[in-house]
């Protein structure tokens, strides 16, 4: 993890490898942004000049890196662009600064310290520049930079990846002021517990299955002062989890249902956070086309993020109970696989007539959301990659929110939109229950094909008990990113949602929920 540090020094007295300043996309040009007041005067001024020469125009992830000249102590001047310039007495946006942040902290990779000086005029700035910062410093290299074993014995293969920047100076905050300080070790802790997601999500699933998963998860209670659970095979079988069992009995990795529990001795609140955790989906015998596996591993991204989420809320002490489910599962196909036409009884009493075995990421979440509604929580939410659908409604960048109370559903998505993750609420229309009728059993876990996310989401409502406000974050289509990385969302696993329930539960401990 890149180690984040509030700054003294000033930016033209900084001693690091480099010193990264914002430039903004003005009506005539580029725009040299406050924080970057010393630099511009060691260019005589004429920094705005020199990068437009270079061909910048301060849009947004824009990337140019200069020589330093004389009168500042770092060899190399990086200006990243923050996109328009504000309207008069604005300042930038959180997201801009957090995004400029991860575009110039992936440019670094293979420094050792890099000065921020981007601009910060509150604590919230001097947070969104920290969590950006550390955000794209992110590298997934546990399986790379092996030694090449035909080239000489002691010389290594010198084509791996080049390290994260080593440390973040954080420039223009205020290092003996309480409130700051604090927002730094906020963005340290959440950001370590988004990278810890996006490293399981990025983990292979030969080495990541549902045991592990749960052994991963124990660890972390121990260290963390969390309370773990874990429902094995026997465990699932003994208490009805016919959702569970039915999806991972094509597997040799047996389920597993994992219950984090963190809980404070002031806590009014009770939040619970159930996450499907597919670590591999085949599709099972409803086996899914060519071109569609090679990604399945990120298919237990949401009980990463809830994961992340129950660990980051014990290392901020909030005051809220939270606990997470982790329905974990392998899904895949056997001779002892759930078969098109199989009734499962699920830990609800419910039947559930299978029509399609790829419909199975609603079959987990509908045993660990019943099993998760018996504690009485004040609200719950899941987090599942649940539907292709909700990719085509939404796009790559953008998670679904559905709910069974709309007031519920409004303040996740402000959450979400105010800590930079894109969403957008989505309907549950009644009409579209009776498309999942079954003849058989109560219920089927396919229905229409059109509106197929609103379908998943009203067939997981059924399995929520009475009277509990509840959502569902379908994040299909942000949880795994396949392009270029940009600003701080690198290529593979992103930690989506994790920021939104973290503020979640920051908001239900202060019972400030709007």
């Amino acid at each position: 993890m890149t180690a984040l540090t509030l700054s003294t020094a000033g930016a033209a007295t900084l001693r690091a490898d480099a010193l990264v300043v914002g430039v903004a996309k003005g009506a005539k040009g580029p725009v040299v942004a406050p924080g970057a007041e010393a630099v511009d005067k060691a260019f005589d001024g004429k920094l705005a000049t020199v990068l437009e020469t270079l061909g910048a125009s301060g849009a947004e992830g824009e990337v140019t890196k200069l020589p330093a000249p004389a009168g500042l102590k770092v060899p190399v001047v990086i200006a990243v662009g923050l996109g328009s310039v504000p309207e008069k007495d604005a300042a930038f946006d959180a997201e801009a600064l957090r995004r400029a942040a991860g575009s110039a902290s992936r440019a670094l990779a293979g420094s050792k310290k890099a000065g921020f000086a981007l601009p910060v005029t509150s604590v919230e700035d001097a947070e969104a520049v920290a969590e950006g910062a550390l955000l794209g410093a992110y590298a997934f290299t546990v399986y790379q930079g092996g030694e090449n074993k035909l080239a000489s014995k002691d010389k290594k293969n010198g084509n791996g990846p080049k390290p994260p920047l080593a440390e973040v100076a954080l420039l223009g905050a205020k290092p003996r002021d309480k409130a700051f300080k604090a927002a730094a070790e906020r963005a340290v802790a959440v950001v370590e517990e988004i990278n810890r997601a996006r490293d399981l999500i990025n983990t292979p699933p030969n080495d990541l299955y549902p045991e592990s998963f749960a052994a991963v998860a124990t660890a972390a209670g121990k260290e963390h002062g969390i309370k773990v659970q874990v429902f094995d095979e026997k465990a699932l079988v003994k208490g009805g989890f016919g959702g569970l069992l039915g999806v991972g009995q094509g597997s040799t990795h047996g389920p597993r249902l994992v219950k984090l529990a963190y809980t404070h001795p002031k806590a009014e609140k009770t939040l619970a956070l159930v996450g499907k955790g597919i670590t591999y989906d085949s599709g099972g015998i409803s086996l899914k086309p060519a071109g569609h596996n090679e990604t399945m591993k990120c298919d237990m991204s949401g009980a990463a993020a809830v994961f992340a989420t129950v660990v980051a809320a014990a290392r901020l002490g909030l005051q809220v109970n939270v606990t997470g489910w982790l329905a974990l599962a392998e899904n895949m196909p056997s001779g002892n696989a759930t078969r098109p036409g199989d009734v499962l009884r699920m830990y609800s009493g419910k039947t559930v007539e299978v029509l399609n075995t790829d419909a199975e990421g609603r079959l987990v979440l509908a045993d660990a959301l019943t099993r998760a509604s018996e504690e009485k929580p004040d609200a719950i939410v899941d987090v599942a990659t649940l539907t292709g659908a909700m990719v085509l409604a939404l796009g790559h960048r953008t998670f679904g929110i559905m709910a069974n109370d709309d007031a519920f559903r409004t303040s996740i998505h402000e959450i979400a939109e105010e800590v930079g993750e894109a969403s957008w609420p989505m309907p549950l229309p009644a009409d579209l229950r009776k498309g999942m009728d079954s003849p058989t059993a109560d219920i089927a876990n396919m229905g229409e094909r059109m509106g197929g996310g609103l379908v998943a989401g009203l067939f997981l409502k059924e399995f929520v008990g009475e009277g509990i406000a509840w959502a569902h974050l379908d994040i299909a289509g942000p949880a795994f990113h396949e392009g270029a990385p940009y600003g701080y969302t690198p290529k593979g696993g992103t930690g989506s949602a994790v920021r939104t329930l973290v503020k979640l539960a920051e908001r239900t401990a202060t019972g400030d929920l709007g």
